[in-house]
């Protein structure tokens, strides 16, 4: 006598058998995904015509390299480099709550990079931002999701 398998005893054996990812270590991979793209974007945006004429002027978007400004550039970066460490490590109600704060404080930052874009590069920041925006999206219902 012979049994079928079928594709719902399948699922179900996978689902048993396979481990649920802990949302903190969910939240971690969302973080380092999101500093991945982030610096590759910003690597990225050294390829862009005059970017690297403007640094030498002193300038990057509007501002003045000054000491100021790579200080909020700093921190700016530095904030959701902590998060990968800081979601595996808190406590699980401060977790979430740093997580949604802080995602959520992220979106019109990162959104903010479009600013002073030309139409040339419209697609490159729509998809850029768009990805992040999305890892951001995932980090807040993550966060929002974890009793």
């Amino acid at each position: 006598m012979t049994t079928r398998t079928t594709l719902a005893d399948l699922r179900a054996a996978t689902a048993a058998s396979a481990p649920a990812v802990p949302p903190q270590l969910r939240l971690a991979a969302a973080w380092t995904s999101l500093m991945f793209l982030v610096l590759y974007i910003d690597y990225y945006h050294l390829y862009q015509p005059g970017e690297i004429d403007s640094i030498r002027d002193g300038v990057i978007f509007a501002f003045e390299i000054s000491g100021m400004l790579m200080t909020i550039f700093f921190v700016i970066i530095a904030i959701p480099t902590l998060m990968i460490m800081l979601s595996a490590t808190l406590p699980v109600r401060a977790n979430r709550t740093v997580n949604l704060a802080v995602a959520g404080l992220y979106i019109p930052i990162m959104v903010f990079n479009a600013a002073g874009a030309t139409w040339d590069y419209a697609v490159y920041y729509a998809v850029t931002i768009g990805v992040e925006l999305v890892i951001l999206g995932y980090i807040l219902r993550t966060a929002s999701r974890w009793k």
